[in-house]
C-alpha cells in the first residue's frame, strides 16, 4: 500500500511513464477523461503529453495497452499538435498494435490510424501501413491490410491514394498466409470499386486462379460508383453538402467518382523503367556499322528495352536520331523498338523528331510494317495534339506515292475522332479541308476512301455549320457520302462499340480498318494460359487421345458428301438464296458484287444447320469473278462468308477440297490474308485440323509464292496450339518444315523455325534428331527457338474435338497421365524398318575372326542405326551378332558394342522390352569385366536400357538371380549397386524377384568386402518389397552357421528401416539444431506408408491449425491404435520433435498433451523405448525444458517423468547432462533440477558414465553467473551428499574457495533432514502425477470405470451393473466415510435461492480456429486439479451455452461437458475436500459454478445427455448431498439445496426414458429416493419408454432374486423397486403387460408375476376408493358430509377429488369447493382465507400456503393470479423477474413449492 500510496500522488502524465504498470493503466484512465473534458483544441494541456502518445500505445502490459489506445484515440481527435505525432504514433501501432491477439486492440489501432487520416495526414499512415507490410509477422501485415482497406473504402481513392496499393497487390497475392490472400483479394475488389479496368494491367501476372477469383469478385461489383463516408477535417463543407444532396436526392457527388475513375490511367499506376544507361556502350557506332549484322545485334538490343511497359523520362533526342538513319531493309526491328516510345513521347521527347520518319515510311508495302507503323503513329498522338502534328501531315498529302496518303488520312481520322472541338479550331481544319479535297477527286480509289473518312470525322466533331464553308467546291453526292459516313462514325465515349473503346487510355488503333478502330487486346490469350493444365496430355499418331480413348472419334462423326455438278449447286443455292443476291454475285459491277456479298452473308446468319448446303454456296462463291475477285472489300466479305458456312453448316471435306487451294493463294494477301486465315481454322475445326493441316501445307509449298509459305506456316503454329497435336502426321510435317528450313527467303525460314517450337512442346527433345544434318547456324536457331520453350507446357485445346476430350479427361489420375503421356509421345515418333539394312553379310562382318573386321562392321551397324534415328523393333539377327560380341576379346570393341546397344535404346523405345532377355541380360555380364572402363559402359548402357523398358521385365525370370550367382566380386558388386538404385523407385516388383534372396544371402557371406557392403546396402531394399516374413523363410534354408548371421542383419534392417516403397537407404542421422527441408523430407517419406492420407496431409501442412487437428485426431485413435503406435513410435516422436522448433503456443501445448497420453500408454504396456527411439527424442525434449512459459515447463517434466518408467533412468542421464551444456540458463537450471531428482530416486549409480565425472560437470555450475542455476547445481549436489555424506567432497573434486564455501554453507543449512531437491521443484511449480496430469487423459469417460468412493466396504453390485469408469482420484487420497441415506423432514427447509458464482472476469475464450476445437479445449480444463482454472472453464462454458452461437457444436458436447463435470465432482470429494491447503471458500465457489453450468445446460439441452451420462452426473450430485464435509461449508445448506432444485429441473426437462433407466441403475447401488421416480411419472408418462425400462428392471431381477435381496442389510433397493413398479401400473393399468416386449424369457424374474399381483390389488383398491369417494362427493350437501369427505382426503392423500368433482355440475362443484376451503380455514385458524368462486385444489393441494383470494361476487383477472404466484416465488426464494400467464400458475407453483423441498429420504 505504501507503493500505492506513493505514485497515486503523481500527476497524470507521471503516472503514464511511471514503472508499476498499474500506475500506468490508472494514468491512461485519467488521461482519457482529461482529453474528454477539454474543449479547447488548442490548450496548453495538450502539449504535455505531446512526447508520451507514443508509449500510450506501445504500453507493454495487455490490459494498460487498451486504456492507452483508447486515450491515445481520444487525444488524436481532439487535439491541436496531434498532427506532430503521427509518423512515431502509427508507427508504434503498426510494431507493436497490430501483432496482439485481443481484436478490441487491433480495432483501437486501427481507429487511431484512420483518424490521422482525418485530421490530413493521410500520406504519411499509408507510409507506415505500407512498411508493415514488409514486416515477418503476419498477424502485422494482415492488420495492415484490413486497415488499408478500410481507409480506401471509407475516404476514397482521392484522399487514400490508389497508385502505392496497386503496386503492391501482386506481393500480397504470393504470400504464404491464406488470411493475408484473402485479405488481399478483398482490397483488389475495393480497389476496382473506385478505378474499375484500370485495375487490371497490373494483376494480369498474378497466379491465374487467383486472377480468376478476382475476376468473378469484380463482376459482382455494382456499376455505380462508391461514394466516400466519411470526409477530412477540411472536407467538412463537402460533407454537409453530400449530406443535403442525400436529402433531396442529388447525386452529383457520385458524378465526381464516376469522373474519378475514369480519369484513373492504368500507364501512371506502372512504374517507369530507365533504359538509357542499360543501352550498350557502342550502340550508336553499331548502327552506323558497315556490317549489318552489328547494326543487327544493336537494334536487338534495344528492342529488347523497349518491351518494357513505362520507359522513365530522360533524353531520348539522339536514340531516335540514330534510329532514323537505320537502313530499311531493318524495318521490323526498328520499327518494334520505335513501338515503344509512345509512352514516353510528350514527355520527355519531341513528337517532330519521329513522325516525319514514320509518315515516309508508310510507303512500305509490307502489311505487318505498315501495322507497326500505324500504332507507333497513334501512340506518338496520345503525347500530343493534333495541331503540334498538323504540318508534318500536310507535308505528305501532295505525295506521289498513294500508300502514305491514305495511311496519313487514315490516322488523321483517327486521331481527330479521339479529339474534341476544342482541339479543331478554324485555323487547323481550314488548311486540312483544302488538303483534302484534293484527295477526294484521287485517282487512287483507298486514297479517295481515306479522304472521306477524314471528312465526315472532323463534321462529326465540329458539326456541318463548321466544316460546311469549306466544303462548297464538293458536288452533291460526294456531299451526301460524307454525310452519311458521319452518321456511322461513334465518337470516343459516344454509343457504338468500336468507337467506345477508343476511349481507353491504351487504345492502340489498327491501320487498315478506317471505319473499324481496333479496340483494346482481347483477353483470350489469358484465358487459354488460365485454362493450361500443368501436365498437358499428349496425343498419339492415330489420332486418338492419351489413354486409349476412343469415344470423341466415335461421337464426332466425319460428314462425308459427294460432288455436286454446277446445275445441282444452283438449284440449291437459289433455294435458300435471294434471287438478287445470286444475280450479283456475277455481276460486272463491284458495287453490285459487295452488295449481293452482304446479302449472301444476311441470308446463311439465318439458316439453320441442317438447312445449309455447304457445297451449293461454295460454288456460289466460287462462280465467276470467284477466288480470282480484284475488289479486296468483295474478296473479305467472301473469305468471311465461308468462314460461317464451314462454322454452321455441315462442312465435308468435299467442300473443303473445292477452296483450300484458293484459300492458300489468298493467305498471303496484305488485305484478305486474315479473313483467309480465318476461313482456314473454320475449315480445320469442320474437317479436323490433321486433314486440313496436310493438304494446307501440301498446297503451299507446291506455289512459288514465298509470302503464302511463311504465312501457311505461321497460320499451322498457331492451328497446333489453338486444336492440339492430335492426329497430326509428324512424318509429312518434318518432310514440309526441312523444304521450309531450305528456302531462300527468310520469312519462311523464320516461320518454319516458329513451327518447330510450337512441336517442340509436344514432341519434346526427340524432335532435334531430325534436324542433326542441318547447317550449323541453322541448327543454332532451331537450339535458340526449343531453348525458349523448355519449361512450358502445351497450352489447353481450345477449338475442334480435342477441347471437349480435355474437359472428359479432367478427372483421370494425373500419375497415369503422365506415365501413358511418356510413352504417347515417343509414338508420335515415325520410326523406320531397318531389318532389310542388315543383311547378312553385315552380320558375318561383326562375327569375323579378325578384329578389325568386326570393327567394320559395328561402324557399319552404328551408321544405319544413326541414319534411321527412330527405329521398329524388328532387327532381325542384329541380337546374336550383338551378343557374341559384348564377350570379345577386345576391350575396345566391347565398348564399341555396349555404345551401339545404347544407341539402340535411344533409337528403338519402348520397344526394347522384347530385346530385354536376349540383349540386356548379357549385358549385366559385362559387369564382371576386370576393367572401370568397360564396367562404367555397361552401366550407361544398362540405365540407358531401363530408361526405355522399365524394370520389370529384368526381374521376372530366372536370369537375374543367375548371374546375381556368380562368384565374380566385380559382377556382384556393380550388380547389387545398380539394383540398389533402381530398385528404390519401383512400387511394386514381380514375384520372380524372391529367387534373388538366396544369392543376395551368398553375397553376404562374400570374401569381398565391397560385395559384402553392397549386399547390406540392398537388404533393407529387398525388405522394402519383399517383406521381413518371406526373406526371413528363405533364410531358414541356410547352414545354421550362415542362418544366425544373416537373420540377424535381417533383425538389423528392420530395426533401423520401415517398410516403405519410397526409402531411400541414404538416411540422414535424426540430429540437427534446427530442422532443415530434407530432415522434413526424409520424415515425410517414411511416414507415408505408416499413417492415412488425409492425416499425411494434415501432419506436413504448413498451416499450424493442421497441425493441431492432426494431433487432436491422434489423441482420439491412439488408445484404439496401440499397436500401429508402438509400431511406428520412432516416426511419431521425430514428428514430434519438430513441433518443438514451432513458435506457436497452442502447437506446442497440444504435442506436449499427446505426448503425456502416448507415455502413459506405454507405461501401461510395459513397453521399453530403444535406444534409436529415445536418441531421436530426449534430446530435443531436453530443449523445451529452458521454455519461458511455466505450463510448458511444467508438461515437460511430468513427461520426463513418465520417461522413466519406459527407459532406464540411466540412459536418460547422459541426455541431461549435454542438456546442462546449453547457453540457456532456464535450461541449465532446469537440468540440473532434473539431475537431482534422478539422483534421489535411483542414487549414485545413476550417473554417467561415472559418479566422479558426472559430479565434477555438476559442480561446475556452482559458480554460474545465474542465481537459478547455482541454487540447483547446489542442491544437486545436497541430495549426493544426503546420499553418501562427506563422500561428495572427494567426487566433486577441486573447487575454488568461493564455491566450496556456498557449498559447505548450503549443506549446513540443510541439515541430514533437507527434504531432496525434486520435492524443493514442486513446491516452485507442484508436479502433477501421471495420473493427474491433464483432465483429457480421461477423453473417453464411456470407458471409464470405477465410482471414486473409499471404505464402503464390499460392493452391493455384480458386475453385470457396474460400469467401467477409470480413477480420477489420486490413490493416496484421504479415505473418508459417507452416512447411510438421511430423511430430512420437508418442512424445516429454509428458502434458498442459487448461490451466485463469484469468478473474475475472463476473457473471451474463442479465438481459436473452430468452435469445436475451442470448445473442446476448455471443456478439457474444467476436470483440472487447479480451481481457478476449472472455475474459468465453467464459466466460459456457462456462457457458451447461455449465447448459443454454435448450437452444432454445443450439442456435439454436451456428454463431454458432463462427464468432464462428474470427474471434478469426484476430484473435489476424493481430494480438494481431504487437502488443508485448499480454501474452503474456493470449494464452495466451484460448486456453484458447477451448478450454474449444469442448470443452463439442463435449460436447453437436457435431452442430448445419455442415459450413461445421466446417471454419473445423478450419482454425483447425490454424493455432494450425502457428503456431510458439504454442510460444513460457509454455503454448504445453500449448496445442498441448489443440487435439491437442480434434480427437479433435471428430472423435469430431460429425456424420461433416459432418467428413469439412471434411476433402474441407480436402485441397483443404493442411490435413490423416492420422489425421483414418481414426481414427474404422471405428467411424463406418455413419453417414457416402457419396454426399455421394464427389460432393465427384469435384468435386475433376474441378478437380484427376492431371496438375495433380503439378505441385504439394508432393503432400500427393494422398497423403491417396489414404490416404483406400483406407480408405473397405477398410471398404465393392465397395459403394462403389453410392455415386455423386449424381453425374450418373462420366466428368468419375477417381473410379470409381480406385476400382475400389483394390477390386481390396486384394481380392487381403486374400485374401493372409486365408491366411497363417489359417495361422499354426490352427498356433499351438507357441512358434516364435507367434513367426512375431508377426513378422507387427509387419510388418502393419493385420491385425486378432481377427477370425481368434474363428474358434478359446476354449481355443486363450486359448493363442495367452498365448503372444504372453509373447514380447512377453520382447523388451521387462518381466517382471512376466502373460498374461490371457480373450481380448482390448489389450496388443498399446497399446504402452509395462504393466500388471500377474492370473494365470489369478485371477477378473478390475470393479476391475481400473477400476485399469487410472486407468493409463491417469494415463498421458496426465488426472485421475481420472470412472469407468467395466468394458465401456468397453477403448474409452476406446484413444480417450485415441490422443489424447494427435496431432499432423499
Amino acid at each position: 500500500m505504501g507503493d500505492d500510496s506513493e505514485w497515486m500522488k503523481l500527476p497524470v502524465d507521471q503516472k503514464c511513464e511511471h514503472k508499476v504498470w498499474k500506475a500506468r493503466l490508472t494514468g491512461y484512465e485519467e488521461a482519457l477523461k482529461l482529453f474528454q473534458r477539454i474543449d479547447d483544441e488548442k490548450s496548453p494541456e495538450w502539449g504535455k503529453f505531446l512526447g508520451l502518445i507514443k508509449k500510450f500505445v506501445t504500453e507493454s502490459n495487455a490490459v494498460a495497452q487498451l486504456k492507452g489506445l483508447e486515450a491515445a484515440l481520444a487525444f488524436v481527435e481532439r487535439a491541436h499538435v496531434a498532427n506532430r505525432t503521427v509518423g512515431e504514433v502509427v508507427n508504434g501501432v503498426v510494431s507493436k498494435v497490430f501483432n496482439q491477439p485481443k481484436a478490441r486492440a487491433k480495432e483501437l489501432g486501427s481507429d487511431i490510424c484512420l483518424m490521422y487520416i482525418e485530421i490530413e495526414k493521410a500520406e504519411i499512415v499509408q507510409e507506415e501501413l505500407i512498411k508493415g507490410l514488409d514486416n515477418k509477422n503476419p498477424k502485422i501485415v494482415l492488420a495492415c491490410v484490413e486497415t488499408i482497406h478500410r481507409a480506401l473504402s471509407e475516404f476514397g481513392a482521392k484522399t487514400f491514394s490508389v497508385k502505392s496499393i496497386v503496386k503492391l497487390l501482386p506481393k500480397l497475392f504470393e504470400s504464404r498466409e491464406k488470411p493475408v490472400r484473402d485479405e488481399a483479394k478483398l482490397l483488389a475488389v475495393e480497389v476496382y470499386k473506385w478505378i474499375r479496368d484500370a485495375l487490371r494491367p497490373s494483376l494480369q501476372n498474378i497466379n491465374t486462379v487467383q486472377l480468376k477469383e478476382l475476376e468473378e469478385e469484380w463482376a459482382k461489383v455494382p456499376s455505380g460508383a462508391p461514394r466516400q463516408s466519411r470526409f477530412l477535417r477540411s472536407q467538412q463543407d463537402l460533407r454537409a453538402k453530400y449530406e443535403q444532396q442525400m436529402t433531396n436526392g442529388m447525386c452529383s457527388l457520385a458524378d465526381e467518382s464516376e469522373e474519378m475513375a475514369q480519369q484513373v490511367d492504368p500507364y501512371e499506376l506502372l512504374e517507369p523503367v530507365e533504359i538509357l544507361s542499360k543501352m550498350p556502350k557502342d550502340f550508336y557506332e553499331k548502327t552506323e556499322a558497315k556490317k549489318w549484322q552489328e547494326r543487327k545485334e544493336a537494334l536487338e538490343a534495344l528492342d529488347a528495352l523497349t518491351k518494357n511497359p513505362k520507359l522513365e523520362a530522360g533524353d531520348y533526342g539522339d536514340l531516335v536520331r540514330a534510329l532514323k538513319k537505320v537502313p530499311q531493309c531493318f524495318y521490323d526491328l526498328q520499327l518494334n523498338a520505335l513501338l515503344g516510345w509512345h509512352r514516353v513521347y510528350g514527355r520527355s521527347l519531341g513528337h517532330m523528331l519521329v513522325v516525319p520518319t514514320i509518315l515516309e515510311k508508310f510507303k512500305e508495302k509490307k502489311a505487318q510494317v505498315v501495322q507497326a507503323l500505324a500504332e507507333a503513329i497513334d501512340a506518338v498522338f496520345l503525347t500530343t495534339t493534333l495541331q503540334n502534328l498538323s504540318e508534318d501531315i500536310l507535308a505528305v498529302m501532295d505525295n506521289k506515292n498513294p500508300s502514305i496518303k491514305q495511311q496519313a488520312s487514315l490516322f488523321l481520322a483517327r486521331s481527330i475522332r479521339l479529339s474534341t472541338p476544342s482541339a479543331l479550331p478554324k485555323t487547323l481544319v481550314k488548311p486540312l479541308c483544302c488538303a483534302l479535297l484534293k484527295q477526294v477527286n484521287d485517282s487512287a480509289p483507298e486514297v479517295r476512301e481515306a479522304a472521306f473518312e477524314v471528312l465526315a470525322s472532323m463534321m462529326k466533331v465540329v458539326g456541318e455549320r463548321a466544316i460546311n464553308p469549306f466544303l462548297t467546291d464538293l458536288d452533291k453526292a460526294k456531299l451526301d457520302k460524307i454525310k452519311e459516313i458521319a452518321d456511322k462514325i461513334a465518337l470516343a465515349g459516344g454509343k457504338k462499340g468500336p468507337e467506345k473503346e477508343k476511349s481507353a487510355p491504351n487504345v492502340q488503333p489498327a491501320p487498315e480498318a478506317p471505319a473499324k478502330p481496333s479496340g483494346p487486346p482481347k483477353k483470350a490469350a489469358v484465358a487459354k494460359v488460365a485454362g493450361v493444365p500443368k501436365k498437358a496430355k499428349p496425343v498419339t499418331a492415330g489420332g486418338k487421345q492419351q489413354g486409349g480413348k476412343s469415344k470423341n472419334a466415335a461421337e464426332t462423326k466425319e460428314v462425308t458428301e459427294t460432288e455436286l455438278s454446277m446445275e445441282v449447286c444452283e438449284e440449291k443455292a437459289a433455294a435458300v438464296l435471294p434471287a438478287t443476291c445470286i444475280k450479283q454475285l456475277d455481276s460486272a459491277n463491284w458495287k453490285e458484287r459487295l452488295a449481293g456479298m452482304e446479302e449472301f452473308l444476311k441470308a446463311v446468319e439465318l439458316m439453320d444447320k441442317n438447312e445449309i448446303p455447304c457445297q451449293a454456296l461454295v460454288r456460289m462463291l466460287a462462280k465467276k469473278p470467284g477466288w480470282k475477285e480484284t475488289n479486296f472489300q468483295v474478296m473479305q466479305l467472301k473469305l468471311q462468308a465461308l468462314a460461317l458456312v464451314a462454322q454452321k453448316g455441315r462442312f465435308s471435306k468435299t467442300s473443303a477440297s473445292l477452296v483450300l487451294d484458293a484459300l492458300v493463294d489468298k493467305v498471303g494477301d496484305v488485305k484478305c490474308g486474315g479473313k483467309a486465315k480465318e476461313a482456314l481454322t473454320a475449315i480445320g475445326e469442320a474437317c479436323s485440323l490433321p486433314w486440313t493441316a496436310e493438304q494446307v501445307v501440301s498446297m503451299a509449298f507446291t506455289q512459288k509464292n514465298p509470302k503464302n509459305q511463311a504465312e501457311t506456316l505461321s497460320w499451322l503454329s498457331n492451328a497446333v496450339k489453338e486444336f492440339g497435336f492430335a492426329g497430326i502426321n509428324v512424318k509429312a510435317f518434318i518432310t514440309h518444315v526441312k523444304t521450309a528450313l531450305g528456302a531462300t527467303n527468310p520469312a519462311v525460314r523464320t516461320a518454319a523455325i516458329c513451327l518447330l517450337g510450337v512441336m517442340y512442346l509436344y514432341m519434346g527433345a526427340p524432335l532435334r534428331m531430325f534436324f542433326e544434318d542441318e547447317k550449323a547456324a541453322l541448327l543454332s536457331q532451331i537450339d535458340a527457338e526449343f531453348q525458349k520453350m523448355q519449361g512450358q507446357t502445351p497450352p489447353a485445346p481450345t477449338r475442334g474435338s480435342n477441347k471437349r476430350s480435355e474437359d472428359q479427361e479432367k478427372g483421370e489420375n494425373p500419375e497415369e497421365q503422365e506415365e501413358e503421356g511418356s510413352a504417347d509421345v515417343v509414338d508420335l515418333l515415325p520410326r523406320v524398318d531397318i531389318s532389310d539394312k542388315i543383311t547378312e553379310e553385315m552380320v558375318a562382318k561383326i562375327g569375323d575372326k579378325n578384329w578389325k573386321i568386326r570393327k567394320e562392321g559395328l561402324d557399319e551397324m552404328a551408321a544405319v542405326i544413326s541414319d534411321a534415328k527412330f527405329i521398329k523393333p524388328t532387327v532381325g539377327n542384329l541380337p546374336i551378332a550383338l551378343k557374341a560380341r559384348l564377350g570379345d576379346s577386345n576391350k575396345i570393341l566391347v565398348q564399341q558394342t555396349l555404345s551401339i546397344l545404347k544407341q539402340l535404346a535411344t533409337a528403338m523405345g519402348p520397344g526394347l522390352k522384347q530385346h530385354v532377355k536376349s540383349l540386356g541380360i548379357p549385358v549385366i555380364t559385362v559387369l564382371g569385366d576386370s576393367k572401370n572402363t568397360v564396367r562404367a559402359a555397361a552401366l550407361a548402357t544398362l540405365s540407358a536400357w531401363v530408361e526405355q523398358t522399365g524394370m520389370k521385365e529384368w526381374l521376372e525370370g530366372e536370369e537375374l538371380s543367375e548371374e546375381l550367382q556368380r562368384e565374380n566380386a566385380f559382377l556382384r558388386q556393380e550388380l547389387l549397386g545398380w539394383l540398389t538404385e533402381h530398385l528404390t523407385t519401383l512400387r511394386s516388383v514381380p514375384s520372380d524377384m524372391l529367387l534373388c534372396v538366396a544369392p543376395l544371402y551368398a553375397c553376404l557371406e562374400d570374401r569381398n568386402g565391397d560385395v559384402r557392403k553392397k549386399a547390406q546396402d540392398a537388404l533393407p531394399i529387398f525388405m522394402t518389397h519383399l517383406g521381413f516374413d518371406k526373406m526371413k523363410k528363405t533364410a531358414g534354408k541356410l547352414k545354421p552357421g550362415s542362418k544366425d548371421q544373416v537373420v540377424a542383419l535381417l533383425e538389423k534392417a528392420r530395426s533401423i528401416m520401415r517398410i516403405c516403397p519410397c526409402w531411400r537407404f541414404t538416411v540422414l542421422k535424426w540430429n540437427f539444431s534446427s530442422p532443415r527441408i530434407e530432415y522434413i523430407e526424409q520424415l515425410k517419406t517414411q511416414m507415408a506408408p505408416c499413417v492415412a492420407k488425409w492425416l499425411q496431409e494434415e501432419l506436413f501442412h504448413p498451416d499450424f491449425q493442421h497441425h493441431i487437428k492432426a494431433i487432436s485426431a491422434m489423441i482420439e485413435c491412439l488408445e484404439a491404435e496401440k499397436d500401429g503406435v508402438v509400431s511406428c513410435l520412432d516416426l511419431i516422436l521425430k514428428w514430434f520433435t519438430l513441433r518443438f522448433f514451432d513458435t506457436n503456443t497452442s502447437v506446442l501445448m497440444k504435442a506436449l498433451e499427446f505426448l503425456k497420453l502416448l507415455f502413459l500408454s506405454l507405461d501401461k504396456q510395459d513397453y521399453q523405448l530403444s535406444d534409436l527411439e529415445a536418441s531421436s527424442f530426449i534430446p530435443y525434449l531436453i530443449l523445451k525444458m529452458g521454455e519461458s512459459k511455466d505450463v510448458v515447463r511444467k508438461d515437460v517434466r511430468a513427461i520426463m517423468d513418465m520417461l522413466c518408467k519406459v527407459y532406464p533412468a540411466s540412459k536418460i542421464f547422459p541426455f541431461v547432462m549435454e542438456g546442462t551444456k546449453t547457453k540457456n540458463s532456464k535450461q541449465r537450471a532446469e537440468c540440473l533440477e532434473e539431475l537431482g531428482c534422478l539422483i534421489s530416486l535411483c542414487g549414485l549409480l545413476v550417473c554417467q558414465p561415472t559418479p566422479a565425472k558426472a559430479l565434477k560437470e555438476i559442480a561446475v555450475h556452482i559458480g554460474d553467473r545465474d542465481t537459478s542455476v547455482r541454487n540447483a547445481a547446489l542442491n544437486t549436489i545436497v541430495v549426493v551428499y544426503n546420499k553418501c555424506g562427506d563422500q561428495v567432497y572427494k567426487l566433486i573434486g577441486n573447487l575454488s574457495d568461493k564455491d566450496m564455501s556456498m557449498l559447505e554453507e548450503r549443506i549446513k543449512r540443510s541439515g541430514k533432514e533437507m527434504a531432496p531437491p525434486s520435492k524443493q521443484v514442486e513446491e516452485k511449480i507442484p508436479r502433477v502425477p501421471p495420473s493427474q496430469a491433464n483432465a483429457s487423459l480421461l477423453r473417453k469417460p464411456s470407458k471409464l470405470h470405477g465410482m471414486g468412493f473409499h471404505g464402503r466396504g464390499p460392493s452391493l453390485v455384480t458386475p453385470e451393473f457396474s460400469l467401467d469408469v477409470a480413477l480420477l482420484e489420486n490413490d493416496l487420497a484421504p479415505i473418508c466415510e459417507l452416512p447411510d441415506l438421511v430423511q430430512h423432514k420437508l418442512e424445516d427447509l429454509e428458502p434458498v435461492a442459487f448461490p451466485e458464482p463469484k469468478t473474475r472476469p475472463l476473457p473471451a475464450p474463442f479465438d481459436l480456429p473452430s468452435p469445436t476445437t475451442t470448445i473442446n479445449l476448455v471443456i478439457s480444463k474444467i476436470a483440472c486439479g487447479d480451481l481457478n482454472i476449472s472455475m474459468q472453464a465453467l464459466t466460459q462454458m456457462d456462457d457458451v451455452f447461455r449465447q448459443r452461437s454454435s448450437p452444432d457444436a454445443m450439442v456435439n458436447n454436451i456428454n463431454q461437458f458432463l462427464i468432464a463435470t462428474v470427474l471434478q465432482l469426484r476430484l473435489i470429494n476424493s481430494t480438494h475436500m481431504a487437502d488443508q491447503r485448499v480454501p474452503k471458500e474456493d470449494i464452495s465457489k466451484l460448486y456453484s459454478c458447477i451448478v450454474g453450468s449444469i442448470m443452463t445446460v439442463i435449460e436447453v439441452f437436457a435431452r442430448e445427455a445419455s442415459s450413461g451420462v445421466l446417471k454419473d452426473l445423478i450419482e454425483g450430485l447425490l454424493t455432494v448431498i450425502l457428503d456431510p464435509r458439504v454442510e460444513d461449508l460457509q454455503d454448504g445448506r445453500q449448496i445442498i439445496c441448489s443440487i435439491n432444485i437442480l434434480l427437479g429441473k433435471l428430472f423435469e426437462k430431460g429425456e424420461q426414458t433416459n432418467l428413469l433407466r439412471c434411476v433402474c441403475v441407480c436402485v441397483c447401488i443404493g442411490f435413490l429416493t423416492n420422489y425421483v421416480m414418481i414426481r414427474f411419472l404422471p405428467e411424463t408418462i406418455a413419453s417414457v419408454n416402457l419396454d426399455r425400462i421394464l427389460l432393465d428392471i427384469h435384468n435386475f431381477m433376474k441378478v437380484f432374486p427376492r431371496e438375495r435381496l433380503h439378505k441385504l442389510p439394508n432393503d432400500m433397493a427393494h422398497r423403491t423397486l417396489k414404490t416404483l413398479l406400483h406407480t408405473l401400473c397405477r398410471l398404465t393399468g393392465p397395459k403394462i403387460l403389453d410392455h415386455l416386449t423386449l424381453v425374450e424369457n418373462r420366466k428368468e424374474s419375477e417381473l410379470e408375476a409381480h406385476l400382475k399381483k400389483v394390477i390386481k390389488s390396486s384394481a380392487a383398491k381403486l374400485s374401493r376408493d372409486q365408491e366411497n369417494v363417489y359417495l361422499l362427493t354426490k352427498r356433499c350437501v351438507c357441512l358434516q358430509d364435507l367434513i367426512e369427505l375431508w377426513d378422507y382426503k387427509q387419510k388418502h392423500p393419493d385420491v385425486d377429488l378432481n377427477y370425481f368433482l368434474r363428474k358434478l355440475s359446476p354449481s355443486a362443484r363450486a359448493s363442495v369447493e367452498r365448503g372444504l376451503i372453509t373447514i380447512r380455514t377453520e382447523r388451521e385458524g387462518k381466517a382471512n382465507m376466502q373460498p374461490p368462486t371457480t373450481g380448482t385444489l390448489i389450496c388443498l393441494l399446497i399446504p402452509g400456503v395462504s393466500i388471500a383470494l377474492p370473494t365470489g361476487s369478485e371477477e378473478l383477472k390475470p393479476s391475481v393470479f400473477r400476485e399469487r404466484l410472486k407468493a409463491f416465488r417469494q415463498l421458496n426464494g426465488l426472485d421475481n423477474k420472470d412472469t407468467l400467464t395466468s394458465t401456468g400458475v397453477c403448474k409452476d407453483a406446484l413444480y417450485f413449492c415441490n422443489s424447494s423441498t427435496l431432499n432423499p429420504i
